[in-house]
């Protein structure tokens, strides 16, 4: 049994969810966005509240209870709040600027990178150093956010790269002489 599965996902003032074949669809002040289920689960939709519950009782259909109800509960929070991840760049010379529809970054490379920004994300630089990105999809909020880290990962001995904020970096000792 699944206890994260058993609540129901509330529904605050302002959005709304319907279910069509499988699909369910959940509109808010920040968007709409929707989550198709799984074929182990089925949704039943209040007016107050969205509750996931099995179709059978196999282990698939138990671990995907709680995923899915997860997921259900990301969509409703991100339609109304939204999400957010912060970097931070450390590292002489390196720096990074919005530039249009892409973010130029300058990661001791010969060249800068350019990442395109993709639709559904805000990419804000307050200072050259540091990076905000926002939207309503969790997951592709996440993802730009390991995609912008993967290009310089924060390396040991200086620290120097991107990395999210309050990350803590495991420092090496370096050579001795």
């Amino acid at each position: 049994m699944s206890r994260i599965g058993k609540k129901p996902v509330p529904l605050p003032k302002g959005v709304t969810a319907k279910l069509e074949a499988g699909t369910v669809s959940v509109k808010g002040p920040k968007g709409e966005l929707k989550l198709r289920l799984v074929p182990e689960v089925e949704a039943a939709v209040n007016d107050a509240a969205v509750a996931i519950t099995p179709r059978e009782e196999s282990d698939r259909a138990r671990a995907m209870w709680g995923m899915q109800r997860t997921l259900l509960n990301n969509i409703v929070r991100g339609v109304t709040e939204g999400f957010t991840e912060k970097l931070e760049i450390s590292g002489v010379g390196y720096r990074a600027a919005v530039q249009g529809k892409n973010l130029q970054l300058q990661l001791g490379f010969s060249h800068d990178v350019l990442h395109p920004i993709p639709a559904g994300i805000q990419i804000v630089c307050e200072k050259p150093t540091a990076i905000t990105i926002t939207g309503i999809d969790k997951q592709l909020v996440g993802q730009v956010a390991s995609e912008i880290r993967s290009y310089r990962k924060p390396e040991p001995y200086k620290g120097k790269g991107v990395r999210y904020a309050g990350e803590r970096i495991r420092r090496k000792e370096g050579k001795k002489k």
